[in-house]
């Protein structure tokens, strides 16, 4: 049986599952906003190494799941930390994997294991700013990720390339080759605002882009904190 959603709201969004008995979802940890009686939650690690693993990657040490032990159908919803859009995936199309942001997973079937994907070149490991931490999804079923502000679908063509600023970057199929393009010049580096280093995509293969990445947003309330501050003295 596929998995019941329904995605409320436009750009503070809120996602409804709807659970079969038996039925397992396993999510970010704080993400969850409600949920029916009679559904079971825990949260586990998955084993420690598992856990180390997606610390680094961005989620918290444990992984939630929930579970309806009862004999009807239930409700349960997720909320999203910031504001943006919540993409719902099949995993299965895609060939068991996707790549993403770190951070950017809010929930998913129980078979979807979260891991830490290193990149191929060791430059787009080190060099990537926001995004030189990737998540790897794997399993079956469906998955949900969380874009901020406005979501952005590409399809790159065989050999098309892309330079996306590492923190716009939400997610891509494996087959896209991932890289980092330096930006020359200390102007650039300086007074450019786009960083030193680019994500640079190739395909072929589907790319998600965000227009309004949590550590942009928290530099802008951050800078208005300041220049507030500054008038008040």
């Amino acid at each position: 049986m596929s998995l019941r959603y329904t995605i409320l709201g436009d750009d503070l969004q809120v996602l409804e599952v709807q659970m079969a008995p038996g039925e397992s979802i396993r999510s970010e940890a704080g993400a969850m906003l409600f949920m029916d009686d009679e559904i079971d939650m825990s949260a586990s690690t998955g084993g420690i190494i598992k856990g180390l693993k997606r610390a680094v990657a961005g989620e918290g040490l444990f992984i939630t799941s929930f579970t309806n032990r009862s004999d009807d159908m239930k409700r349960m919803a997720f909320s999203a930390p910031f504001p943006g859009k919540i993409l719902p995936l099949n995993l299965d199309e895609f060939g068991g994997q996707l790549l993403c942001q770190r951070g950017a997973f809010l929930c998913g079937e129980s078979g979807v294991e979260i891991e830490l994907a290193f990149t191929k070149r060791l430059g787009a490991g080190f060099f990537g700013g926001e995004g030189f931490v990737l998540q790897r999804l794997r399993g079956r079923g469906m998955v949900f990720i969380h874009a901020g502000g406005a979501l952005i679908t590409r399809d790159l063509q065989e050999e098309e390339v892309i330079n996306v600023d590492t923190g716009c970057l939400v997610a891509f199929s494996r087959d896209v080759d991932y890289d980092i393009r330096f930006v020359g010049g200390i102007r650039n580096a300086l007074f450019g605002g786009e960083g030193i280093f680019l994500a640079r995509l190739k395909g072929p293969g589907r790319v998600y882009l965000q227009s309004l990445p949590l550590s942009r947003l928290a530099d802008r309330i951050l800078q208005g904190r300041v220049v507030s501050s500054n008038n008040t003295e």
